[in-house]
């Protein structure tokens, strides 16, 4: 670890502003140098909230000098997604459509009940437009770079939390996940991200995207500050209607619990070709080190991939009609023709990917009625040059924007919570591996995590920036 303040994880911070060997003022101002110094080659942030951090953590510093007891993220700085809604700011969700919107009345709920154990915002993120994105490129506020080659990109459409996570700009950011928008930043930016289960998390406060597939959740540099970060936002929310009422299920008091209980396996098929043989190694080298030897096959797995688009184009489609009528120009045109390509698909295809899904649903859950934890790449290849337009996976040249996410979609389509996992099998950039689990099963997953980075074999280093 650095000898710079910014660089300490999360749950480090808290204890020592818990102990009073440093101050949460002390943090969030290391914090906002940091960001003050790097940021402009990275161009994670879109808004920087510099007075409120301070004040937030002047407040905290007063309590805990009253004797007051703190949350388990007492003064850890972190930062959101611009689709979550923060007090005083329009809520940009990556577009230049909605920044003309009144500022947001008060901050997103995810967002309260981080602050509410503690953690002290210090800005929104730089994301694809309107989420519609894996690239991490953004028409109206630029693109973020990848922390660890800035000749390439960050992933998306959370790329502004990866690259800001893995610059060491903050400890814990939070993004979005609707077809692997968590875990595709997370592989090209060599941080950790979960993908709760689909309702786990609440959105109340936060700009949609597919409201059938939308999931938010945090991204970190180590798997105690991801299960904080986790544990912080669970609980039901009447807000948004999807989220579970199922009591919070907190995964950190059981994160050090191994995984001799856990029967683990590879998955097969569909998920062990149409990559690069790097994203297969990464898979290779975790499943080495866990001794997993067990193959699965997830059934129709591409078929789940294609039916994830279609509901996609056509649920997003219809949420932007209005604003595609009005101001057309304004969208960043790639987005823009996908939402057209999407209202015009037949309601009849809709329907029938629907059916599929629920078929899908059972017949995974089938599986896991075998095995708890699986594990897959999480993209199939290692961060593309900036810019770029088209890559070629085994032997075939394909457009790199709609092929990213052919491993995160096949899991998001029926909500399954992973958790992405940094490897670097050489000295190359990173890439990830999804450690998948069964629907509320996300401690298994993260303890897979946690393990894999107790004994050395994942870690996440801030880049050197």
């Amino acid at each position: 670890m650095s000898d710079d303040p910014a660089l300490m994880h999360g749950h480090a911070i808290a204890a020592a502003v818990r102990d009073r060997r440093t101050s949460a003022t002390a943090a969030v101002t290391a914090a906002l140098a940091r960001i003050a110094r790097v940021d402009g080659t990275v161009n994670a942030f879109t808004d920087v909230v510099a007075e409120r951090a301070l004040a937030r953590a002047g407040s905290i510093d007063a309590a805990i000098a009253r004797g007051e007891p703190q949350g388990p993220l007492a003064g850890v700085p972190f930062a959101v997604k611009n689709l979550i809604d923060v007090a005083g700011l329009p809520t940009r969700a990556g577009s230049k459509i909605n920044r003309a919107r009144p500022p947001a009345a008060r901050d997103g709920a995810t967002l309260r009940r981080m602050e509410a154990a503690g953690a002290i915002l210090v800005g929104a993120l730089n994301m694809g437009e309107y989420a519609y994105d894996f690239t991490g490129e953004n028409v109206h506020d630029g693109a973020t770079r990848n922390p660890h080659d800035l000749g390439h990109m960050s992933g998306g459409s959370s790329g502004g939390s990866g690259g800001a996570v893995g610059a060491g700009l903050v400890p814990i950011a939070l993004g979005s996940d609707t077809n692997g928008s968590i875990r595709v930043p997370s592989a090209f930016c060599g941080c950790f991200g979960l993908k709760p289960t689909y309702g786990r998390l609440t959105r109340a406060g936060s700009f949609p995207f597919v409201g059938s597939l939308d999931h938010l959740g945090p991204m970190a540099r180590s798997v105690t500050d991801l299960a904080l970060a986790y544990d912080a936002m669970q609980g039901p929310d009447p807000e948004d209607a999807a989220t579970t009422a199922r009591a919070p299920e907190p995964a950190t008091p059981g994160l050090d619990d191994g995984i001799a209980d856990l029967r683990i396996a590879v998955a097969g098929g569909y998920f062990a070709t149409g990559g690069d043989p790097e994203a297969f190694a990464a898979v290779a080298a975790i499943a080495g080190a866990l001794k997993v030897t067990r193959r699965v096959e997830i059934p129709e797995a591409a078929r789940a991939r294609a039916a994830a688009y279609l509901i996609t184009a056509a649920e997003g489609a219809a949420l932007h009609l209005d604003r595609l009528r009005t101001r057309a120009d304004d969208f960043d045109p790639a987005v823009r023709d996908r939402l057209i390509a999407g209202a015009m698909i037949p309601a009849p295809w809709v329907g029938g990917a629907q059916r599929f899904r629920r078929w899908y649903r059972a017949a995974v859950a089938e599986l896991f009625a075998d095995v708890d934890v699986i594990l897959a790449p999480s993209t199939p290849c290692r961060a593309p040059t900036s810019g770029q337009t088209h890559f070629v996976l085994d032997g075939v040249t394909l457009p790199v924007r709609a092929n990213i996410g052919v491993f995160t979609q096949p899991i998001s389509f029926i909500g399954l919570p992973v958790v992405a996992v940094p490897v670097r099998v050489d000295d190359g950039l990173p890439l990830g591996v999804q450690v998948i689990a069964a629907p509320w099963r996300e401690g298994s997953a993260l303890r897979v995590a946690r393990h894999l980075e107790r004994e050395g074999i994942v870690s996440a280093p801030a880049a050197d920036l």
